[in-house]
């Protein structure tokens, strides 16, 4: 009974799905890589050749572009499946020289102030959700909404 209500082409709502993995995951590829371009790249330099990535000076650009045009592409659903291997890549690669170090939580409350709880450096769980949510829309698609839908059904209705 459920699956005919979300498979009917009426009520497709599972087309609908994939539109809300995409604008957090687009939106946040797009704000991280955006404020390590904005800040200029010299400082994730740093941080990159600290942690031992190679080639830091060419990887602290590569990085966020891909970032950047990568969180682009998620958010409109543009060659989704094909977008997501090197942004799932660059999340592997800061889990495993940074936040692999800190454990699994991202919220770590290491002491309160009269301001406030003070937090200390989060841990691998947010890179794993941005993976899963990665692969979540490869093996989905992009949805009903997206740029991917539309190349669909045009490539369908010229056969």
């Amino acid at each position: 009974m459920i699956n005919e209500i979300f498979s009917s082409s009426k009520n497709n709502y599972l087309g609908w799905a994939p539109l809300f993995l995409r604008l957090i995951i687009g939106y946040g590829f797009m704000a991280h890589g955006w404020v390590k371009l904005s800040r200029g790249p010299a400082g994730f330099e740093k941080l990159l050749a600290q942690t031992g990535v190679p080639f830091p000076h060419i990887t602290s650009w590569i990085s966020p572009l891909i970032e950047l045009f990568g969180g682009v592409a998620i958010l409109l659903g543009v060659f989704v499946s094909i977008v997501a291997i090197p942004l799932i890549f660059t999340m592997l690669v800061a889990m495993f020289t940074i936040q692999i170090n800190y454990g699994f939580s991202s919220v770590k409350t290491i002491g309160l102030t009269p301001h406030g709880p003070l937090f200390g450096p989060p841990g691998y769980e947010i890179n794993l959700l941005y993976i899963a949510g990665l692969l979540s829309l490869m093996f989905t698609g992009a949805g009903i909404f997206s740029i991917d839908h539309l190349i669909i059904n045009r490539k369908g209705k010229l056969k």
